[in-house]
């Protein structure tokens, strides 16, 4: 077991694990801790406790000390000091016409450094800027290139379900998510549609993934075999997975029936020549049945068996054996 203190920073709902030492703290206390971006001020978001060593994925930096009153008081004067500094920021970028995007500007707690960040597509060869900005605010300087998923997390805005975007308001990481997510769960691949403000998928899509995982186990999906009450054997055509509504394809004719999943039964049939987890869909009478359509038929063909390759011998054409073409 390791014990941690949760602290969050400025313009980040990202929560760090930090050492907490000999120091007690209560969440809304504040406390000084060094990062690589220099010595920083920080809020406690979850108390001294004790977790177990796999959720610590990083070394530990220790916390230097417990912040007082006139930490608090330095910081609301630096960020003060960081706005007009991140104004004429914007100016020199525009002046110099650098293909980048500032976003905000802070100083370190001592007042020893301070960062701009910015987005940009590339790199940026910002050297000439450095030069405009050191003999102006006569310290050190650094300026920093954040992702898109970042920059839209420090500067805010409304989703398309209305509400402030997520990462805004109540995450604090990021999550993995894939396109096979937004296929899963049925969803129009319009990029517009399943992008969010920063351009990536949007965040809320892994949100149920776990939950159209288990149901796609529970009903068919489309493509599969189903025994209808009309129908011994036909395909389901598209599925939805809230209503648990299955469309199948009945008739030659197009028509496409809608069945609640109750009222479906899956044709699936365990083998016993096939590893467990891997399904058989159908039995060979009712493959029959189905009609000689050979695209429908290679569907149920067991996943082995589709995939098996056939080795031939290599022939050398230099010593003596001769092409076809000479042959002839």
């Amino acid at each position: 077991m390791t014990e941690i203190v949760g602290i969050q920073f400025k313009n980040n709902s990202r929560v760090y694990y930090f050492a907490p030492g000999h120091f007690k703290f209560n969440v809304g206390d504040y406390a000084i801790v060094e990062t690589v971006r220099g010595m920083e001020l920080g809020r406690v978001i979850i108390e001294n406790r004790k977790v177990e060593d796999e959720e610590v994925s990083y070394e530990l930096k220790p916390i230097i000390r417990k912040a007082n009153d006139n930490d608090v008081k330095q910081e609301k004067k630096y960020e003060e000091l960081a706005k007009s500094s991140f104004e004429f920021f914007k100016e020199a970028v525009s002046e110099q016409k650098l293909p980048m995007k500032p976003l905000y500007a802070e100083y370190t707690i001592d007042g020893s450094k301070i960062l701009f960040y910015y987005s940009a597509d590339d790199r940026v060869d910002f050297r000439d800027l450095l030069k405009v900005l050191t003999p102006k605010f006569k310290t050190r300087v650094e300026l920093r290139q954040i992702g898109p998923r970042e920059a839209a997390r420090i500067i805010g805005g409304i989703g398309s379900c209305g509400r402030v975007i997520c990462c805004k308001s109540c995450l604090n990481n990021f999550d993995y998510v894939t396109i096979k997510m937004a296929k899963e769960q049925n969803m129009s691949l319009n990029t517009n549609k399943i992008s969010g403000l920063c351009g990536k998928l949007m965040c809320c899509i892994g949100y149920e993934h776990e939950m159209y995982k288990a149901l796609r186990k529970e009903i068919p999906n489309p493509g599969e075999l189903v025994k209808t009450p009309n129908c011994p054997c036909c395909k389901v055509v598209d599925t939805d997975y809230i209503k648990k509504i299955i469309s199948v394809a009945e008739k030659d004719d197009g028509i496409i029936t809608k069945y609640s999943s109750d009222e479906v039964e899956r044709l699936v049939k365990k083998d016993p020549n096939i590893d467990e987890g891997v399904e058989n869909v159908v039995t060979d009478d009712e493959i029959i049945n189905f009609e000689d359509n050979d695209e429908k038929i290679e569907e149920i063909v067991p996943q082995e068996k589709k995939h098996k390759k056939i080795y031939k011998p290599f022939v050398n054409n230099k010593k003596g054996n001769k092409k076809k073409s000479e042959r002839k």
